[in-house]
Parts: structure tokens; C-alpha cells; sequence
């Protein structure tokens, strides 16, 4: 281990740093993930089993802070990593064959905060997994781990190159493409019944587009009051996916 008060060194090309106790320690724990060196105090490393083959930095928190952008909250752990292998949409479908279990798309949802908490509340309510654009959604990165709070390492993301494409093969697979706005008539209870759902949400502020929702089998809002113009996408995630957790 080198000393601490090591200087902090650069991030290596395409890896992305997580930071926080939860992304740090899921990381870790999934075999499918590669970390390649990590930072912390004193503190936080002392009861982690961290393998020998990676290499680790003692840092004090102003050190750690340097590593990570902003504020953010690294709790005393710092680790970069390599970006999980990408995985094809058919296998995803592959392993969901035989369950209701409900897959998320979501169309060019760009803000990071946001798809990390779409993909806890993923894990929270035992999603397939999520599909997004390559090009229109971000990046594996720590502010998307954090806020996934571990989730980036146990729920698939796949990222496809058309979308639309894409929904026609979810379709193939059995899936009821249920697209969410606020100008649907039918509510999303009204729609789901004992179907497996692909849930299919559209950007901060411009929601879904056209050419997503005419793939869409059908639309549905959330019943929410006419004071509140709509919802984060994150919220709305949530919302129904315990909506189709809990139908009857």
C-alpha cells in the first residue's frame, strides 16, 4: 500500500470512479466487475476485505475529495473501476422468459441522478432490467452509482442502438409495451392487468417521442392531482413499479 498523503493520480481512460460506501462495497462483491485500485482512510478501509491484486491508497478526506467531483459524499472510499461488459437485449429477454417480472425503458433519459434512482427502485421492486439509447443516456459513472445505492451492479442495463427496434423485439418476447404521459386517457391501472410489462418512460421535460410512443401498445398517466403538472421520471418509476408489484 502506498503511504498515506499519496498524491491522487488521474483517472485511467473509460474508467469511471465510484464513491460512497454502498457503490464501493457492491462493486467489490460483484464478480462481473473489475476494480483496479482503490483509495480511503484509515477508517473506512479498515474492515474491508479488499483482495490483494487490487491496489490500495490510504488518502485523508480532503485527499479523497480532489478524486471525486464537487461535494460528493464519498464516505472515506474511493474506487475505480472498468465499465461492465454490455449485454444484448436477447439475452436479457432470454432470462426473464417464464416470469411477469416488468422491464423499464426509458427513452433518451440523459440526467444521471435520474437513472440511478430508476435503476434502485429496479432492485427495489425486482425488474428485469432497463433499456436505454447508447447515445442518449449516461454513461456508467459515479454519480449513477450512487444514487443506484449498489443497484448499477445487480440490475442489467442494456443500451441499444434504436429504441424503436428494440420495442419491436420486447414485443416478440411476450412484453405489453405500456408507455407513460400525462396525456393519456386510460390510467396505468387500467391498463397493466396480468400482462408482462415493459414500462416505457420518456426525458426529463419532453417525455417520450413520437415515434417511441406509436411502439408504445398502449399509454397510460399516473392518477396524480391536478395541482402537481407532472412528476420527476425517477418518481414516476417508482410509482409504477410498485403499481405493477402490487396489481392484483
Amino acid at each position: 500500500m502506498a503511504k498515506r498523503g499519496h498524491r491522487p493520480s488521474v483517472a485511467g481512460p473509460g474508467r469511471p470512479r465510484f464513491y460512497g460506501r454502498h457503490p464501493v462495497l457492491a462493486a467489490l462483491e460483484n464478480p462481473e466487475r473489475v476494480v483496479r485500485k482503490m483509495w480511503g482512510t484509515r477508517e473506512a478501509l479498515a474492515h474491508l476485505d479488499i483482495p490483494s491484486s487490487i491496489p490500495v491508497t490510504y488518502a485523508d478526506a480532503a485527499d479523497l475529495g480532489r478524486l471525486v467531483p464537487g461535494d460528493a459524499p464519498h464516505q472515506g472510499l474511493v474506487a475505480e473501476v472498468d465499465p461492465l461488459e454490455d449485454m444484448w437485449l436477447g439475452d436479457l429477454l432470454a432470462q426473464g422468459e417464464g416470469d411477469r417480472r416488468p422491464l423499464i425503458l426509458l427513452d433518451q433519459v440523459t440526467d444521471p441522478h435520474n437513472v440511478g434512482a430508476i435503476l434502485r427502485s429496479a432492485a427495489a421492486f425486482d425488474a428485469l432490467g432497463i433499456v436505454t439509447q447508447d447515445r442518449h443516456s449516461p454513461p456508467e459513472s459515479g454519480t449513477v452509482a450512487r444514487a443506484a445505492s449498489g443497484a448499477l451492479e445487480t440490475v442489467p442495463w442494456v443500451r441499444v442502438v434504436n429504441l424503436a427496434r428494440a420495442m419491436d423485439e420486447i414485443a416478440e418476447a411476450g412484453f405489453w409495451r405500456v408507455g407513460l404521459t400525462g396525456h393519456a386517457e386510460a390510467t396505468l391501472a387500467d391498463t397493466i392487468g396480468q400482462n408482462r410489462i415493459a414500462l416505457v418512460l420518456g426525458a426529463e421535460g419532453e417525455g417520450m417521442r413520437q415515434n417511441t410512443e406509436t411502439h408504445c401498445d398502449q399509454l397510460a398517466k399516473l392518477p396524480i392531482s391536478p395541482k402537481v403538472e407532472s412528476l420527476n421520471v425517477s418518481n414516476a418509476a417508482a410509482i409504477a413499479l410498485y403499481a405493477i408489484a402490487v396489481r392484483g
